[in-house]
């Protein structure tokens, strides 16, 4: 299993087929190398499997996470004139004013999955841009931070002697994909053949049950802002049931830790 949400999860192989034919499907509205893409999506395996095929057809993937407020949403799209948004049926419309391609991913899902399911020719390199986010605009207006393949995978080569992650370890995309702590998540569990868990918003809000959902899903790596990782210590102390979890690691990011 690679990803799992809810009662839904998702193979390595099938998760491998669907972000191919999405990527066969982008580059036939003219994603290619360097193309930048929007992804408007809900929290779910299409997170994945739309940064997944944005990358194999080339381009760059810019989130648009529809938890964000729409005036930040379009301010992005104004900046960044993506020229396709990959996105659900319920996105916000006023995203669709600037003229962009769009891929309604649950329903063109009978269109994409009519496109071959193989691997493709790789179109990247080192240097290649991976993503781009926007900062929060608090220190003036936000800006978009181009991030390259490179910067990606140095995240994994430099800290590999200190983590030791392999396939056994469960992942939780706890965060935004519009926040950088994100691509740990997802890149550490899928680069060593563990499982993600991608955390339903509302359950992201409720340290409770965040904390139950830590348990049943048996999760080993677990990364968090210290802000967010306070309440969880706090929804264990007041839990009526108190559980062996199975973290073997907690990485905080994002802020200074208080010891």
């Amino acid at each position: 299993t690679a990803l799992s949400h809810g009662t839904r999860t998702i193979s390595y192989a099938e998760l491998n087929k669907k972000s191919n034919q999405l990527a066969r499907h982008l580059q036939k509205l003219g994603v290619k190398h360097g193309t930048l893409v929007g992804l408007n999506v809900e929290r779910s395996i299409d997170v994945v499997v739309g940064i997944l095929g944005i990358m194999k057809a080339g381009g760059a993937y810019v989130p648009l996470d529809p938890a964000n407020p729409t005036d930040r949403l379009a301010q992005i799209v104004e900046e960044a004139k993506m020229p396709v948004i990959v996105m659900q049926s319920l996105a916000k419309q006023e995203l669709l004013t600037h003229g962009a391609q769009t891929v309604v991913i649950d329903t063109d899902r009978e269109k994409i999955a009519r496109e071959s399911d193989k691997n493709l020719e790789l179109v990247t390199a080192a240097e290649s841009l991976a993503y781009v986010i926007f900062t929060s605009g608090s220190t003036g207006r936000p800006k978009g931070v181009l991030v390259s393949h490179a910067n990606v995978a140095r995240l994994f080569t430099a800290t590999e002697n200190w983590y030791r992650f392999d396939e056994n370890d469960v992942w939780t995309m706890f965060h935004s994909y519009a926040f950088d702590v994100s691509v740990w998540e997802m890149w550490g569990a899928i680069l060593h053949g563990g499982r993600l868990v991608i955390v339903p918003y509302l359950v992201s809000r409720s340290p409770e049950e965040f904390y139950e959902l830590v348990n049943a899903e048996k999760v080993t790596i677990l990364c968090q802002t210290p802000s967010a990782f306070r309440p969880f210590i706090q929804a264990e102390e007041i839990a009526k049931e108190k559980h062996d979890l199975s973290l073997r690691k907690i990485i905080f990011a994002g802020e200074a830790l208080d010891l």
